[in-house]
């Protein structure tokens, strides 16, 4: 009876989350599509060169690009310390996209490596503790329980600091990109910057409300299995 209770909980506390975080993934897209800022930074260099000049201005050369115009999403991976690109080069969010992912390559390497190696462990340790319970050969089943929503609240506590971090960076490394290229006048960036500052008002919280019941989700399926297995 103690899982279904917290299953319970799990459950509430991503209705109250989802209430007052107030996130709306069709508003972001909307946010996202702006015909009339897309023109002004339809005008900068493309995606790698965007990226390859923002690393220079970091300092950190070193970082291999890869594009792939068949990924909805950018993401920098430490343990091969590259910048994929996903197919962003049409929208005017792009530059503060790759400032992003640029910002994330230089962030803490022991911090980066430990979030990459523990993810994938948290992941793991989900998947197994969860298969074990359905064949009902888990012993101890609420420690296990327990011990998911610490490794979960350390996973959150890292990853949501190093996406904080570059996500509140972003849009000043983008300005000051923008500045630099002398190719808009600046009413234009200015009118971009408030594109940006509308996108992330509802992106940050947005990022911040996933992340955490993507961990209140996997602990009330595990207290679902367990307590029904």
């Amino acid at each position: 009876m103690e899982f279904l209770v917290i299953a319970i909980l799990a459950l509430i506390i991503g209705l109250i989350l989802r209430y007052f975080f107030d996130v709306s993934i069709k508003q972001i897209k909307e946010l996202a599509q702006k015909p009339d800022l897309d023109k002004i930074v339809e005008k900068y260099p493309n995606n790698q060169q965007v990226a390859q000049e923002i690393l220079k201005k970091l300092n950190n050369e070193k970082v291999k690009i890869e594009e792939n115009e068949n990924a909805e999403s950018s993401l920098y991976v430490a343990i091969s310390d590259k910048i994929f690109i996903g197919n962003i080069q049409k929208s005017y969010t792009r530059i503060q996209t790759i400032a992003h992912e640029c910002l994330h390559s230089v962030q803490s390497r022991k911090l980066l490596l430990f979030h990459f190696i523990f993810s994938n462990f948290y992941l793991l340790y989900f998947v197994l503790i969860a298969f074990l319970g359905i064949l009902k050969i888990l012993p101890f089943e609420m420690t296990f329980l327990v011990s998911f929503v610490l490794i979960g609240m350390l996973f959150y506590a890292v990853r949501i600091y190093l996406e904080n971090d570059a996500m509140i960076k972003a849009p000043f490394l983008a300005k000051e990109y923008m500045q630099g290229k002398g190719i808009s006048s600046l009413e234009e960036i200015e009118k971009v910057m408030e594109g940006y500052d509308e996108l992330n008002q509802i992106g940050i919280k947005a990022v911040n409300y996933k992340l955490f019941m993507g961990i209140m989700m996997k602990v009330f399926l595990l207290s679902i299995i367990f307590f029904l297995f």
